[in-house]
């Protein structure tokens, strides 16, 4: 381990928020037979591009890093801000070297996007990818492995690399190993949240997004390793779950202010998609599509992007709260963003129904002003560090 802890940070700072995607850029242009396949939030299965010979890219918006002027055109005013950044960045030339796009079903917002996309002639392929939304195996699983292969085919067109069961297994392995590695610094920071600041673990969560798995594996291990060590100073801060902005993500500075303001964030859903198998996917199976199939269909997290009636929300986002052994929930949404406001109602519904304390307000990728934002916040650390047994609700 021969970087600080710092500096570890720092890289993954200019990796998360290099909008021209220049280390993926790179990594392509070492061999002809490399692809880059850029896919919109939340999730998607990047173990299928890493078998290709690929590099699964998130792309994410541009938070407040870029002016928008033409991407406002292309959307009306009452959607969330993302697509507007997104196109905004394909207009300006930021994702020409990628090969083909993946717009995972989120909401009507990403399907529109994709058409955008074709519109404008984008990639040698555009794939809206459907989600099952049946949850038995010989349905929606066999539904999906087509799905996952109908983009396994649009690759192979392009750099003609096999991908065998081997290969696969392979890079199921490895993505398993990234989940565990997020995972493991989850549970430390549970316990010791000073040790690295929300801040810097979102910026190295974010950057495992635009490099090769392997390299980022390296990084969350060096990370892993420095944070068991007893550094930092603590604060009196509440202990707080943020749910809501599994999409479109806050800026820095949101996530700073919260933090600021006396509330460890110990749990959220900014990177879902890192965190979306709950587990390990089967690394050594026969039919390793089926393995990621079943993995999707029984170890999904919960999200509002997510059809889950008979696994309800609600009940999940309370057992995050119990594990984490959280204080409160701060239910922050992107604004205009459906899925997360038409689940709050319920959510929140719950909270009153079993006692747990929470805050909830909006805001969007390029928000510059957090003085309500910190007001609130820094009210609700203090109500429930003054009256600890009593319910909260701000509103």
């Amino acid at each position: 381990m021969s970087k600080t802890l710092t500096e570890i940070i720092e890289n993954c700072k200019e990796l998360a928020f290099d909008l021209y995607f220049t280390k993926a850029g790179e990594w392509k242009a070492q061999d002809d037979k490399r692809v880059l396949v850029g896919y919109m939030p939340i999730y998607f299965p990047r173990e299928i591009v890493h078998a290709a010979n690929g590099l699964a890219v998130g792309i994410i918006g541009t938070g407040d890093r870029k002016q928008i002027i033409k991407g406002d055109a292309y959307y009306q005013s009452y959607i969330c801000h993302i697509p507007r950044g997104i196109i905004e960045m394909v207009l300006d030339g930021h994702l020409d070297s990628f090969d083909g796009f993946v717009f995972p079903s989120i909401c009507d917002v990403i399907r529109n996007l994709s058409g955008m996309y074709q519109l404008l002639g984008k990639g040698t392929f555009i794939k809206y990818l459907d989600f099952p939304q049946n949850f038995q195996s010989n349905i929606g699983g066999v539904f999906y492995k087509k799905e996952m292969q109908h983009i396994l085919d649009k690759i192979y067109k392009i750099n003609k690399v096999e991908v065998t069961p081997e290969r696969l297994n392979h890079s199921i392995q490895l993505y398993n190993k990234n989940r565990q590695l997020i995972e493991h610094i989850y549970d430390i920071r549970q316990e010791f949240p000073w040790r690295i600041s929300t801040e810097n673990l979102y910026q190295l969560i974010r950057a495992g997004m635009v490099i090769p798995v392997e390299e980022h594996n390296e990084m969350l291990e060096d990370v892993y390793t420095h944070i068991q060590e007893d550094i930092g100073e603590p604060m009196d801060n509440i202990r707080v779950v943020v749910s809501g902005a599994f999409c479109e993500q806050p800026p820095i500075g949101l996530l700073k202010t919260i933090e600021n303001e006396g509330c460890y964030i110990v749990d959220d859903d900014f990177m879902l998609g890192s965190r979306w198998i709950e587990g390990d996917v089967e690394g050594d199976s026969d039919d390793p599509l089926n393995a990621l199939a079943e993995a999707y269909l029984n170890k999904s997290t919960f999200s509002s992007s997510v059809y889950d009636v008979n696994d309800p929300k609600e009940k999940r986002l309370a057992e995050v709260v119990k594990k984490r052994k959280a204080d409160g929930i701060i239910f922050a949404a992107p604004s205009f963003c459906d899925p997360a406001l038409l689940d709050s109602p319920i959510l929140q519904k719950s909270c009153d129904d079993n006692n747990m304390r929470y805050i909830s307000f909006q805001y969007h990728e390029n928000i510059g002003q957090f003085k309500v934002i910190k007001e609130q916040v820094g009210a609700f650390s203090d109500s429930i560090k003054l009256w600890e047994d009593e319910p909260v609700v701000v509103q």
